[in-house]
């Protein structure tokens, strides 16, 4: 039986969800390796004494089920173990993007309110003089150095006895984590990610992956993105290792790969972009990528990823708010995002709620026939959440097209398109046009008033370091990969862009004026 048919009796199955699940996995004795951190080889029960020793130190401080807690640390054992301990102790666990500096940081902090926030030495300094770690945030969370804590007692010096291994009951519904999304303009909005919802990310993840007993997984994702937190119970569903990395390094990628004997590759935010841009015997000649899993891969990348990294590419789309996963493309047609999941229904729509013809670009709208895959909610933001979530289906925000066979191709975000000459233009085509170049780092597309009506393409640049391209030669090499639409006319050179948290150009921060930019009606 594929796993295709048998998901939803799994999820629906109370006594697989999340935490069951993972005190089960935590308390055998089977010897397999659930996580290599970087050559750390951790069984079941070589993670379990940490996570025991974490759930008694968090009971200690009197921290109760559904208190929320804010994690800010970078990849290691200890996160991880950390991680187990909140789920298993009915805490709500807190994310916070290590990227994360000033009014960011402070808002989601005080916009999640938690009763703890645990950070390492790294991320000390950020809170120094009033707010220093052993103190309070503001709205009184308590700061803890878990760099400097002794487990052993409490924080008011009380001895904590002990740790045993703990369960606390949970309903499928109950918020597991709170993870902090953000757009390219506004406040970052907090998902409200409950039990079932981190259950069905799991094995969505597995499917989309195509993960079977004995392979092994690399995980280099940052542990506050969906990304990465949606691998966590994977070899707690099958015999899986999660070969988890600090963090993604282009220079270190190949010889980690092969020393970890890894067989699956989630990529994320251009991953795959970089190790195309490596010199070509950066790659060891033997070495490959057997799977490939994400989302991003655009038609023109697609056989030369391929054929370099020797890799399967199994593109994807979804978003945290609908349980991670929506689509997949399983025929491996190029720049597709396939088709959706078994247990997802997707639609088109137009302004009107109303289906877009075949290959006319179309809001994706998803429900589910699976219970708790949609977000309840957006943490203290109902305005957010009457917004995406409308007669029981989550509207994204993100626009496609599907073609007549029924494959799905993303195009961007509905408030990221352009009109130029009576054509809807995606920023995102444009840009992962552009993308190609090997000159270009990342670039930004944006519309910009034009004189004779509707918009012209204004395109903001940033090259490699010590590289740069003529505009002129820029365009000529753009111009048989682009409609004639679709061809930016204004091009500016740009040192940085400004990023969100999850990697995004804020492109509200950019200027329209194009007096200074390059103009390629006027040569």
């Amino acid at each position: 039986m594929t796993r295709l048919q048998y998901l939803p009796q799994r999820i629906d199955n109370d006594r697989f969800d999340v935490a069951p699940l993972l005190y089960a996995g935590l308390l055998s004795d089977d010897p397999h390796t659930v996580i290599d951190f970087q050559g750390q080889q951790l069984s079941p029960q070589a993670l379990r004494q940490d996570v025991a020793a974490f759930q008694a130190w968090l009971a200690a401080e009197g921290l109760e089920k559904g208190d929320r807690v804010a994690v800010m640390l970078g990849n290691s054992v200890q996160h991880i173990a950390l991680i187990y301990a909140i789920v298993l102790s009915g805490l709500v666990w807190v994310p916070i993007n290590t990227k994360l500096r000033g009014m960011g940081l402070k808002y989601i902090l005080e916009h999640s309110e938690p009763t703890l926030l645990m950070l390492d030495d790294e991320f000390a300094p950020l809170f120094e003089g009033a707010e220093a770690p052993g103190g309070r945030l503001e709205g009184n969370a308590r700061v803890v150095n878990v760099a400097d804590q002794d487990w052993r007692v409490s924080s008011r010096g009380d001895a904590v006895p002990p740790g045993e291994l703990t369960h606390t009951p949970c309903e499928v519904g109950d918020t597991l984590c709170l993870i902090y999304t953000s757009g390219t303009t506004g406040a970052p909005k907090g998902v409200v990610f409950t039990h079932r919802m981190m259950r069905i990310a799991t094995e969505a993840a597995i499917r989309v992956a195509d993960i079977k007993a004995g392979d092994r997984a690399f995980l280099w994702e940052p542990l506050c993105h969906i990304g990465g937190a949606q691998m966590l119970l994977m070899p707690f569903l099958e015999k899986v290792t999660l070969l988890v990395v600090e963090r993604f390094s282009a220079s270190r990628f190949w010889s980690q790969w092969q020393e970890s004997r890894a067989t699956h590759l989630h990529y994320l935010g251009g991953v795959l972009d970089i190790l195309m841009q490596l010199p070509e015997d950066a790659k060891p000649a033997d070495a490959r990528i057997p799977v490939a899993w994400g989302a991003g891969v655009s038609a023109s990348s697609w056989q030369p990823i391929r054929d370099r990294l020797g890799c399967e590419l199994r593109e994807c789309y979804g978003m945290t708010e609908g349980s991670s996963f929506a689509t997949l493309n399983e025929t491996g047609k190029p720049g597709s995002i396939g088709r959706p999941l078994p247990w997802i229904t997707l639609s088109l729509l137009d302004d009107n709620d109303q289906p877009v013809p075949v290959g006319a670009a179309g809001q994706i709208v998803v429900e589910s026939s699976l219970e708790g895959t949609l977000l309840p909610g957006y943490w203290k933001n109902p305005e957010a959440t009457a917004k995406a979530l409308r007669n029981g289906r989550l509207y994204t925000g993100d626009m496609a097209r599907q073609d007549a066979d029924g494959d799905l191709f993303f195009i961007g975000r509905a408030s990221d398109s352009m009109r130029v000459r009576g054509e809807n233009v995606s920023a995102w085509e444009v840009e992962r046009v552009f993308a190609d170049h090997p000159c270009i780092e990342m670039s930004a597309a944006m519309g910009v008033k034009s004189a004779i009506g509707e918009q012209e393409i204004f395109l903001y640049v940033k090259f490699n370091e010590g590289q740069s391209v003529d505009w002129a030669e820029l365009v000529e090499w753009a111009r048989p990969r682009l409609a004639a639409f679709q061809l930016p006319r204004y091009f500016m050179k740009i040192d940085r862009f400004d990023l969100t948290p999850s990697q995004r150009i804020q492109k509200h921060k950019l200027s329209p004026d194009t007096g200074t930019a390059w103009d390629r009606a006027a040569k």
